[in-house]
């Protein structure tokens, strides 16, 4: 019975014992989500586990269960059931406080999380201070109580709903003062008690991030001054010191907005600004740790007075002091700390170029000078290094982010100068090679030096370290398009390109150079291409028919990446001026290869990277030679068919999408087009079907959209005719819900493309075919549509998915606005009203303002705008946000979420364009 059950959990962790709590936590989790936590009973068994508080173990596996059915499953208990289970919960952690601190924490987000969904349980920031402040032994629980309060506010665990969120946060502001003055008696009554300290700075730190706290009062604060007093302190302790640089981070971050936090901005910057001697000290006792801290803190400095520093530099907040200490940190021997201001000097860049303004930039461009000198040396390799550099370890990654920096900062500079340099030092008697190799990774522009670069760099002598010859290769790669322009350099391109595996480079590398030949490959007359790029590829067809040659049994590796991905970078890059008529040169060159691709694809049909990198070459060849590949069309459907009948590749789907692209809108190609797709989709939907199909297959999903959009963009009436276009809709309406970037914005994307069929060009002759089956399917299932839409946005789906939404929407009220009238306002009426905890969700005033937004909307953007005010809480108090981009560089803890900078590249997973949506990707499943 019960006790058989309460007992398993603690043989469970027993097994873990000599594992840190941290993987015991995960293993703890992935047996909770299959079975506890959806059992109703663990409420109790939960209660006891606690109660009995037998040991650790079984302690943290009921206070981690509790926190996560308050989180997942409130909705089980009775209103009238909440605060007897708030009194046990204070009751647990009072007598549990002494046993571990991750209990405490457990407990701590238990009572959060009550307290934000049990609105019943008014002013509970007051109740808990005036039931433990007099109890010095109470202190600790109480101050992680009021630090993860505060963090739980914008938690995606919890689906409180935008109205109890406002609510919240009110509440909470008003009893700020409250709590900073509970922390000034805690450091009263601290003393030197270390551990006190660093709650206190992190509880702090916490009510800084949710932007509550009123920036006059922490002017004048001793919390501030303590602060700056502790990271002044040499003595000082490495975790204060970590939990004081992290409370400093996050009240920088809270004033963005300088100009409504005046007093407490002064306080900071002058604070800062106090720290470069502490700096210089820890550098001097080679206390690494500390020396980021105070970079971190240097650089949040800067990241909030950006503004500043850009339109008033020298005066004032914008005193160019700031980025003084940036520098000194970006002379600290260890890369890793320079790195970590590598996001301002982006956003000073951008900044910069926006402002274009020529007087500003020759006040920054000694300071960018400086930064990539300091920089440079931290990209020299040692002198004793053997080989090639290394781009996946740690150094590697670091080198590639500079090169992308510089890119972005050399216009402030010049890249001529850059290459002056370089050019100076190729020509120099004997550099040392580490030198040579550094000035190599400059980026690249059209200026007079660049010949003689690329000539010094093609003509190395044989003796020069492999690691210049790397570098400089990879160089020509990046100067492709000076190549296109010098073709007398095709002669000396072609022979490094032919015998690439003899230079030991990496696979990026030889790409590197491979991409520049092909460049100057399409400029050549046609005559002359198909010779060229026979040769060219004839290396790689050799790699890959040894490779198909060997047996597995003969110990030697088999795989055909390499070649396969040098052939996919030549397809891509060689793009020749074809004139109507004309043959394509890379046609019959294409044919050759045909029968070697097809035979690998088959002997690795199990492997998918291997089928992958097949798919992405074959991908490029029909791009490149266009309509010229049709004698490929039926073998490699077939092939493409008979495979994934076996194995459910979804790469097979993508290129099925590039065939209906090329080949869809030919007369004799559409129903074979549409028997692929039929075939592909009975695999799919049996794939899609199994148990969490959708969340375990999201690279499917991604893939069966595009083809579906790609079927809809080049023969609508095909694919509305065939039997397969309403199972696809009603896998599109599940799918809806699938929080995964590329997924969602290709069901969205086919979605929309596919309502709005039946508007889009009334002038052509098959309008009013089109017009008639869009209206057949909408009757069907549109109702069911606009049902999922609404559900999906209030319960499954992170804001940046919403403009997706709102085109779906607003192509279906295009269709027929009065029956969508209708569908809006029934699919509203089944809204929730109220949480179970007893806040209100939605009132009626805000379904009927929503409806009429919607419904009266003249643009996509006023439906975008309704569906934004009606399902996302503000996600910052302050007037004025930070910009998406900012980020609060905090080091990961147990509660504190690092906020991470994102560059999106704007590409699909297998290297193409992707402009069907640039936003970060979330990992939480939707939980409706």
């Amino acid at each position: 019975g019960q006790s058989a059950f309460i007992s398993q959990p603690r043989l469970v962790l027993r097994r873990l014992e000599g594992f840190t709590l941290s993987f015991a936590s995960a293993y703890v989790s992935s047996i909770q989500g299959l079975s506890l936590v959806h059992w109703v009973h663990a409420w109790e068994i939960s209660d006891q586990l606690l109660q009995i508080h037998q040991d650790v173990e079984s302690c943290y596996f009921a206070a981690q269960t509790m926190k996560m059915k308050i989180q997942t499953s409130f909705y089980e208990l009775p209103t009238d059931s909440h605060a007897s289970l708030r009194d046990s919960l204070l009751s647990h952690i009072q007598n549990l406080k002494d046993l571990s601190p991750v209990i405490v924490t457990q407990l701590a987000l238990a009572i959060a999380d009550l307290a934000l969904q049990m609105a019943s349980w008014k002013g509970c920031v007051q109740t808990l201070v005036e039931k433990y402040s007099n109890d010095v032994t109470s202190l600790p629980f109480l101050l992680e109580i009021l630090t993860v309060l505060p963090e739980e506010v914008h938690s995606r665990s919890l689906r409180i709903g935008a109205n109890r969120r406002t609510e919240i946060i009110e509440d909470l502001a008003y009893y700020s003062s409250t709590v900073v003055s509970l922390l000034v008696t805690c450091v009263e009554k601290a003393g030197n008690d270390e551990k006190m300290l660093i709650k206190i700075f992190r509880c702090l730190g916490s009510w800084f991030n949710l932007g509550v706290l009123d920036s006059t009062f922490m002017a004048n604060s001793k919390l501030l001054s303590l602060l700056f007093e502790v990271l002044q302190q040499d003595k000082t302790s490495s975790n204060l010191h970590e939990a004081a640089s992290d409370c400093v981070c996050s009240a920088l971050y809270a004033i963005e907005n300088v100009e409504t936090n005046l007093p407490l901005a002064l306080q900071l910057f002058q604070g800062v600004l106090t720290l470069e001697s502490a700096y210089h000290m820890a550098v001097a006792r080679e206390d690494l740790d500390k020396v980021l801290n105070y970079c971190r803190v240097f650089t949040e400095l800067c990241e909030t007075f950006l503004d500043k520093i850009v339109c008033t530099p020298g005066q004032g907040l914008g005193d160019l002091r700031t980025l003084e200490l940036l520098l000194i940190c970006a002379g600290h021997p260890q890369y890793e700390v320079v790195e970590i201001s590598f996001n301002f000097w982006y956003r000073l860049g951008e900044h910069l170029y926006k402002t274009d303004d020529a007087m500003i930039h020759s006040i920054f461009k000694a300071y960018i000078q400086r930064l990539l000198h300091a920089l440079a040396r931290h990209c020299q390799l040692d002198s004793d290094h053997e080989g090639v550099p290394e781009e996946t370890d740690d150094f590697g990654e670091f080198r590639m982010r500079v090169s992308d920096l510089v890119k972005d900062l050399i216009f402030l500079v010049g890249s001529v100068e850059c290459f002056a340099q370089l050019y100076a030092t190729l020509k120099d008697g004997n550099p040392p090679w580490e030198v040579t190799e550094e000035q190599t990774q400059v980026p690249v522009e059209n200026n007079p030096t660049l010949v003689e670069v690329l000539e010094g760099v093609v003509r190395l002598p044989e003796t020069v370290h492999t690691a210049v010859r790397y570098t400089s290769i990879e160089l020509v790669g990046e100067m492709s398009e000076v190549v296109d322009r010098n073709p007398q350099f095709l002669g000396e391109s072609l022979p490094i390109a032919r015998s690439l595996d003899s230079f030991t480079l990496s696979p990026e590398a030889a790409v590197g150079l491979l991409k520049g030949t092909a460049l100057v490959l399409a400029r050549l007359p046609l005559e002359k291409i198909a010779e060229c790029l026979s040769e060219l590829c004839a290396v790689q067809v050799m790699a890959l028919k040894k490779l198909l040659s060997q047996e597995l049994s003969n110990g030697l590796s088999s795989d055909p990446t390499v070649p396969l991905d040098r052939l996919a970078v030549i397809f891509r890059h060689t793009n020749p001026i074809v004139e109507n008529g004309q043959i394509h040169p890379c046609q019959k060159v294409i044919q050759e290869i045909w029968p070697v691709l097809s035979e690998t694809l088959n002997k690795h049909s199990a492997d998918n990277r291997i089928v992958e990198r097949c798919c992405r070459c074959l991908r490029f060849a029909v791009r490149c030679v266009g309509k010229g590949s049709a004698a490929l069309l039926q073998p490699l459907v077939t092939q493409m068919v008979n495979v994934y009948r076996a194995h459910q590749h979804s790469c097979f789907l993508y290129l099925g999408s590039i065939l209906v692209d090329e080949y869809g809108m030919e007369e004799g190609c559409r129903q074979g087009l549409l028997d692929m797709l039929q075939a592909l989709c009975i695999p799919t939907f049996q794939l899609l079907e199994q148990p969490n199909g959708l969340q375990n297959h999201p690279d499917t999903v991604d893939d069966l959209f595009r083809l579906a959009a790609r079927f809809i963009q080049r023969s609508p009436v095909t694919l509305l005719r065939s039997q397969v276009m309403i199972p696809i809709l009603q896998w599109a309406i599940a799918a809806t819900t699938l929080d995964h970037r590329d997924a969602n914005c290709s069901v969205m994307k086919f979605l929309r493309d596919l309502i709005h069929t039946g508007v889009a060009n009334d002038h052509e002759e098959d309008f009013e075919v089109r017009k008639e089956l869009i209206n057949q399917v909408m009757t069907q299932l549109g109702q069911q549509l606009v049902n999922q839409l609404l559900h999906t946005c209030c319960f499954c789906l992170p804001p940046y998915t919403l403009p997706d939404v709102a085109e779906v929407l607003w192509e279906i009220m295009q269709i027929d606005r009065p029956t969508f009238c209708r569908w809006l306002e029934n699919s509203l009426k089944g809204l929730p009203k109220e949480t179970t905890g007893g806040a209100i969700q939605v009132t009626h005033k805000q379904l009927t303002d929503f409806h009429k937004q919607v419904t009266s909307a003249e643009e996509c953007k006023q439906v975008c705008w309704a569906l934004r005010d009606f399902t996302q809480p503000p996600r910052d108090p302050h007037p004025t946000g930070p910009p998406p981009h900012r980020t609060l560089i905090l080091p990961c803890g147990d509660h504190h979420p690092t906020r991470i900078v994102l560059h999106h590249m704007g590409q699909s997973r297998y290297g193409d364009l992707q402009p069907m949506g640039l936003s970060p990707c979330p990992t939480a499943t939707c939980t409706p």
